[in-house]
This record gives structure tokens, C-alpha cells and sequence, in this order.
């Protein structure tokens, strides 16, 4: 066993599973897909840390349980289609890949969402799509989704985004207020989002996603 397939099963065992993660596909995804080739060359050695890794201003990979428990509030089906709003080097789009139909991931670096894809490749997932686009516009063209995990910290969700969701479908991603941070799980219903909380973390806002400063005389 190499060192990091050794690495990623504790990663499993003390970080997912500890953290009530109980959906098989789910610790299957995070068991079998290889980390270390989704995030930047030089952090390798510190993929399977329990912390995010930073890959520039605002923008992180989640760490494994924040990820984990995201998708199993999402709750994806293997009939469904994912919107991955913030991809980065592709790691979240991989494990999500393995949970539903298919996959849109969004990442406006040009060179993250090249890597994403060689790596996504190179890994022979074959249901997924990296589109360089910015975060606040989603990827329309292949909308309504059942489901947009989106990939760091908001304030707002732009109501473009919420139009890409089919009706029913539903959105996880973590509120950022002050310095504290939940996750919550909202639910589009007569086209209104109905949001309910799912647990605590942290990450940060990603850019369009904060809220604009109310000025007043």
C-alpha cells in the first residue's frame, strides 16, 4: 500500500467517519479517489490534513469533513445533475462525480479549471465538465440542476444562481456571518429558496458571494 492510498484511509477513519458521515458512496469516493493529484503540486504532502488548502485570495479546497458532510446534506442521487460552483484542482468535482449522473463544474482561474480537467482525466472520470467561468454566473446552458454544492463561504447567493436550480432541487453551501459559519440546506420552492441549517463550519467568502455594504446618509 503506498503512503498515500495509507493516508487517505485515515484521513476516512479520523476525519469522515468521526464526523457522522454515513452514506457508503460517499467514504467509497473519498477511499478511492486519489487527493493528492487535486490539490497544488507543492501542498501534496499535506492533502490529507484535516484543514482547508488555500489556492488563492478567498478561494480554498474544503477540508475532507467539511466536503463529506456538504454532500451528504446535499444528499445526491445517482439520477441527478450537480452544478460545482468553485472547483478548484477538481477534487470536490471528482467525489461528486462518483455520487451522481453527472457533473457541471464552474472555476474561473483558466489554470485551475486546466488542471481540474487533466486531472479529472487522468483520473477516468468521465462524467464531469469544468467550464472556466465566474462563480456568480453558474453554467446555465446545462441548467436546471438537482443539486449546487458550492465549494467555500457566501453571504448571498445570487439569484442567478438560484434560477439554475430546478424546481425542487436544492443548494448546501456555508453562511458566513461574522465569524461564524453554518452550513445550511435550502430547498426551492415555488421558486423561493426555504433554507434550514445542517451543521457548523467555516471558509472563506467566496468573491460575488459577500454581501454589498448598505450606505445610508
Amino acid at each position: 500500500m503506498s503512503d498515500f492510498a495509507e493516508a487517505r484511509r485515515v484521513m476516512v477513519d479520523t476525519q469522515v467517519r468521526p464526523s457522522d458521515i454515513t452514506l457508503f458512496p460517499i467514504i467509497e469516493a473519498m477511499l478511492s479517489i486519489p487527493r493528492e493529484e487535486f490539490v497544488p503540486s507543492a501542498m501534496r504532502s499535506t492533502a490529507y490534513l484535516g484543514e482547508h488548502i488555500p489556492i488563492g485570495p478567498d478561494r480554498v479546497i474544503l477540508d475532507p469533513r467539511t466536503l463529506a458532510k456538504l454532500l451528504e446534506t446535499a444528499d445526491i442521487q445517482p439520477t441527478h445533475l450537480v452544478l460545482d460552483l468553485g472547483a478548484g484542482h477538481g477534487y470536490s468535482t471528482a467525489v461528486i462525480a462518483h455520487l451522481a449522473e453527472a457533473v457541471v463544474a464552474v472555476e474561473p482561474d483558466e489554470a485551475l479549471a486546466r488542471e481540474a480537467e487533466s486531472a479529472l482525466a487522468e483520473a477516468g472520470i468521465d462524467n464531469a465538465a469544468v467550464e472556466c467561468a465566474e462563480l456568480v454566473d453558474g453554467a446555465p446552458a446545462h441548467a436546471p440542476y438537482d443539486v449546487i454544492v458550492v465549494q467555500g463561504g457566501v453571504q448571498v447567493v445570487p439569484d442567478a444562481i438560484i434560477a439554475q436550480l430546478r424546481e425542487g432541487g436544492r443548494i448546501v453551501c456555508l453562511f458566513i456571518e461574522g465569524h461564524l459559519g453554518t452550513c445550511r440546506l435550502g430547498i426551492k420552492v415555488d421558486g423561493r429558496m426555504n433554507w434550514r441549517y445542517a451543521f457548523n463550519g467555516d471558509a472563506p467568502v467566496l468573491p460575488g458571494f459577500a454581501k454589498v455594504p448598505e450606505f445610508s446618509l
